[in-house]
């Protein structure tokens, strides 16, 4: 029960501030699951709520009766991912290669005595074949058919691969189709039997959200609510209803009690339905990747209550949830909101991005230039000229002129120090490509890495600290010790050991000892152990299953959290909050906002920033301790007090005079995650925001104040609010939404929508410790907005940059349009001033110095070194339906930064060239997953279209017809149902 806060308080808001730590944080630590409020205070009395104590009881039921339950006879569901839709996205999850994993899963649940029919024995077997059957079953043409005509739209495509249609995924051509036997298991339900497993109450909300003209997607031609699964003995395997909104994304700006579509709700209570009484009964559900949408459904943002949709549709059944170890932020949803027992899985290896054609051709050109003395100046124009071709230009500004007085490109003119330094800036921007890092690949659940990835993992985490030689030193020592271990393990070694023993003889003697930089050597070793021990993975969802208990270890991932994130397949946690930040987050927040104020200052004639929006993530909180939030702090010239346990318990602001500048207004952009799990940051941020708007200090030192006494001018309340999110319980700006089904006309349009999702302001004085958690405050939001001059956004890892996924420009990119959208217009250009971006990749750098770029030189460095670099392409290839997949949501990615920033014409160009005009690699690419090479041209065209992108007509004409020869694949994929 809760023991700080009533129980009116947590029905309007959630589990608040101190509360949320004792009932949440600290019992993670050690690996606490399912936490449900039973209660509260009512006066100064604990009360229990009947219906909560119930829900206790159900969930500790559901893990009973699995323990009890013998393999053979559990039944277990499998739910796999295909949202967004119409991009190949079934069976995809972040980093990880879901339909190996999913073959290897069933493998290994053959072997702990699971029934999962002909699977494990069958030679022709494959996850790939029950992944594209469960795509096919995804297709509207299939699902508007219903579930009694899936398995024979499913044996069609399979004769149709076997007699050579290459519009069919090959696998299905195997004997069987690769499916061992898995058949279509399903229901059509109509809205009457899915009130009687939902229960009246709830099944009226759905009702009024979806009535019967609007029932969302999965829905068959009778107006049914089509489920639909393939079945492995005891194992049901299915896709994740979408959410529903894709297509309309916007009635989430709208209908507040907007509660999940039919069919997604039929889909989970089917499946705990007993089969007795027509369902699964599943026993057990594995959500298979980071991450579904159970977690994010409506309801309490923190502390579910029987109005919460994730309460609902789970019941009391226990959720093996496997998630990405590198992601503790978004996993905190999986365990609170959805009961998630989290089984982590490692993060695929690394590669170093290294120089390509162009580029590799320029860095000839440099080096020789540098080291020769003669005829230097013959190759001026051949390092331009490659420069021009690679689009270099643009990354590396040059401060002199290249043109004559005709225009025409003159470079004699140009003086050679002047050249020379260019030159050397060049040399080394071109360094910083070659060896910047980026994932490699998708990761296999379970999978021991190999010696080539062992040595990727060991190289990017010491850089050049050990050399190849030495790594691979380390790795074959490694080897030798599991040897030994392993034959030790036998009775005889062990009395040869203990008979060396006795004669004085050492045994232990071989050619493994390490040799060299000894420290340095003995932790690759240990990483090396730590990474073998993969195979943990797949014994802690066997743990879980047998309803055992998941060991906890923090989230994070081995470059910047080292090995206390490892070994992987543990129950992840986050950190505790009230000990934000630590003091090496202090010292780096500190150095990066002085970074961003000198950058600033430089580019704007020595003048300060009146106001910089900072966003706040819960993931690069989590993950760096807090260096976002100690940026904020430094800007307004704050810095945290702690008490002697090390708990931070306020923000003191530093005397100007000791500050020495004036304190920059912030607007803190929180995400939702962020905003639940950082309550307390929140409130003693929200403080330190009212003490700055009421401090004795002139308005020209204290831009805070200074914009508060504007909007009291205005008789706006609460002038001095700051920190801005979605609804409470809401989640996301739907930007990537929109720009994923490209309905919207203007850029500004993004911005706007950007604005429509955070204009509730949140904290103490927000009635965090009274009745409401937050307040919607669009005035103050304006004027924030309308004085923003620098957004800055921290990337927290080496696998999520800018380019690699939505929410960077559907957040930070989008809030950076906002801002424009309400500054004045430049009468001399007609034009709205910029506003700038500053990134921080927080996996770089040091105390002492903290890289700070602009996100124009973050994108045409991450563009170069992974998204057009061959060596990522050919990984993405290798990876199949998944790795298409990625290929397509990064171009979609391209779009939205090309929409909210700025991206080169080069990128557009070099992508066309890379993914859709390379006609060996277009034909992979739609073999693989002819969905997401359809979106990879559409996007080239929409970029086109909307004025992005500029390329000659052939080209086009070119994309033209690769589309229309795509859309005619697709839909001769699904014609006929089959």
């Amino acid at each position: 029960p809760l023991l700080l806060q009533s129980i009116p308080m947590w029905q309007s808001n959630g589990v608040l501030g101190l509360q949320s730590v004792v009932l949440y944080s600290l019992p993670e630590l050690d690996g606490a699951i399912d936490t449900v409020v039973m209660g509260g205070l009512v006066g100064d009395k604990i009360a229990l709520v009947p219906e909560r104590v119930r829900k206790v009881c159900s969930r500790l039921r559901g893990w009973v009766n699995l323990r009890k339950t013998p393999p053979a006879d559990r039944k277990v569901s499998v739910m796999l991912y295909g949202f967004p839709p119409n991009v190949g996205a079934v069976g995809t999850a972040a980093l990880l290669d879901v339909p190996n994993s999913l073959e290897q899963l069933l493998k290994r649940l053959h072997e702990e005595g699971y029934n999962v029919g002909d699977f494990a024995t069958d030679p022709d077997a494959s996850g790939q074949s029950l992944v594209a059957a469960l795509a096919i079953c995804s297709e509207n043409s299939v699902i508007a058919g219903g579930s009694d005509k899936m398995q024979d739209a499913i044996e069609k495509r399979m004769e149709r691969a076997r007699s050579g249609d290459e519009t069919v995924p090959e696998t299905l051509a195997k004997p069987g189709g690769g499916m061992a036997g898995a058949t279509v298991l399903g229901k059509d339900l109509n809205f009457d039997e899915l009130e009687k497993m939902l229960g009246k109450y709830m099944a009226k909300k759905v009702r009024k959200s979806w009535p019967e003209k609007e029932r969302g997607p999965g829905m068959n031609t009778k107006g049914e609510m089509v489920i639909n699964g393939l079945q492995l003995g005891n194992i049901w395997i299915t896709v994740q209803p979408l959410l529903g909104v894709e297509g309309d994304p916007m009635r989430l700006l709208f209908e507040r009690d907007l509660t999940p579509h039919p069919q997604y709700t039929a889909a989970y209570e089917w499946m705990r339905l007993p089969e007795e009484k027509g369902g699964f009964g599943t026993d057990a559900v594995i959500h298979l990747g980071m991450h579904g949408t159970v977690e994010w459904l409506p309801g309490q943002p923190l502390g579910n209550d029987r109005q919460s949709w994730s309460d609902q549709l789970l019941g009391g059944t226990p959720n093996v949830y496997v998630y990405a170890a590198n992601n503790p932020s978004e996993s905190i949803l999986a365990k609170r909101r959805g009961y998630g027992t989290l089984v982590s899985y490692n993060v695929p290896p690394y590669g170093r991005a290294g120089l390509y054609l162009e580029l590799a051709n320029l860095k000839d050109l440099v080096n020789e230039y540098r080291s020769g003395k003669d005829s230097r100046s013959d190759l001026r124009d051949a390092i331009w000229g490659s420069c021009e071709r690679a689009g270099m230009t643009a990354d590396l500004p040059y401060g002199f002129s290249v043109e004559n007085s005709e225009g025409e490109l003159d470079l004699s003119s140009v003086k050679v120090e002047d050249f020379d330094a260019w030159v050397a800036d060049l040399s080394n921007y071109l360094v910083t490509l070659e060896e910047r890092l980026f994932s490699s690949g998708l990761h296999t659940l379970g999978g021991q890495p190999t010696d080539k990835e062992l040595l990727s993992y060991l190289n990017a985490y010491f850089d050049d600290k050990l050399s190849v030689d030495e790594l691979e030193e380390v790795i074959a020592l490694s080897h030798e010790k599991q040897t030994r271990t392993e034959s030790t393990n036998s009775f005889l070694s062990w009395l040869q050991s203990f008979a060396d023993n006795f004669m004085g003889v050492d045994s232990d003697v071989s050619s493994t000892e390490i040799s060299g930089d000894e420290p340095l050597k003995e932790e690759a070793l240990k990483i090396v152990e730590l990474l073998k021990r993969n195979t943990e993975e797949m014994d802690g969802v066997v743990t879980a299953l047998n309803g055992g208990f998941v060991a906890p270890c923090p989230g994070g991932d081995l470059l910047r959290d080292g090995t206390s994130v490892l070994p992987t397949g543990r129950n992840i946690h986050a950190l505790d909050p009230y000990r934000m930040p630590s003091e090496g987050a202090w010292a780096r927040g500190q150095r990066a906002a002085e970074e961003i104020l000198r950058q600033h200052q430089e580019s704007n004639n020595g003048a300060f920033p009146e106001t910089i929006a900072v966003t706040l993530w819960g993931l690069d909180t989590i993950k760096t301790r807090g260096e976002s939030i100690a940026i904020v702090l430094s800007l307004v010239g704050a810095r945290p007090v702690k008490e002697g346990t090390g708990r931070t318990v306020n923000f003191e602001l530093i005397p100007l005079e000791e500050l020495g500048r004036p304190r920059v207004d912030v607007l803190a952009s929180l995400s939702g995650i962020f905003r639940d799990s950082f309550a307390n940051v929140v409130d003693l941020l929200d403080d330190m925001f009212e003490r700055a708007s009421i401090a004795e200090e002139s308005p020209d030192m204290n831009y805070i104040k200074k914009h508060c006494l504007d909007l009291e001018a205005t008789g706006t309340e609460r002038p001095a609010a700051r920190l801005f999110s979605n609804p409470p319980g809401d989640y996301g700006s739907m930007v990537n939404e929109v720009v994923g089904n490209g309905d919207w006309d203007e850029t500004e349009s993004l911005g706007e929508i950007w604005r429509g999702r955070n204009t509730y302001s949140y904290g103490r004085s927000e009635g965090g410790g009274g009745v409401r958690s937050g307040t919607a405050r669009p005035e103050v939001l304006d004027k924030l907005l309308s004085t923003t001059e620098r957004v800055v956004q921290e990337i927290d890892s080496v696998e999520y940059g800018l380019t690699d996924i939505q929410e960077y420009y559907s957040n930070t990119g989008a809030l950076k349009k906002a801002a424009e959208n309400r500054k004045q217009a430049d009468p001399a250009t007609g034009s709205k001033k910029k506003v700038a971006v500053s990134i921080i990749e927080a996996f770089g750098g040091s105390d002492d110095e903290v890289p700070v770029k602009d996100v124009e030189d973050v994108l045409r460095m991450e563009y170069r070194s992974k998204f057009l670099n061959p060596k990522w392409c050919e990984a993405m290839l290798e990876q199949g339906s998944g790795g298409a997949y990625e290929v397509s949501q990064r171009m979609t990615a391209m779009v939205g930064w090309a929409a909210t920033a700025e991206v080169d014409n080069f990128v557009f160009d070099q992508a066309a060239e890379r993914y859709a005009l390379d006609e060996e690699v277009a034909k992979r690419l739609q073999k693989n997953n002819p969905e997401a090479f359809k979106n990879v041209v559409r996007r080239l065209l929409e970029a086109n279209g909307r004025g992005m992108w500029s390329t000659d007509d052939e080209t086009i004409e070119k994309l033209r017809q690769l589309y229309s020869d795509a859309d005619d694949l697709v839909e001769q994929v699904a014609s006929s149902f089959g």
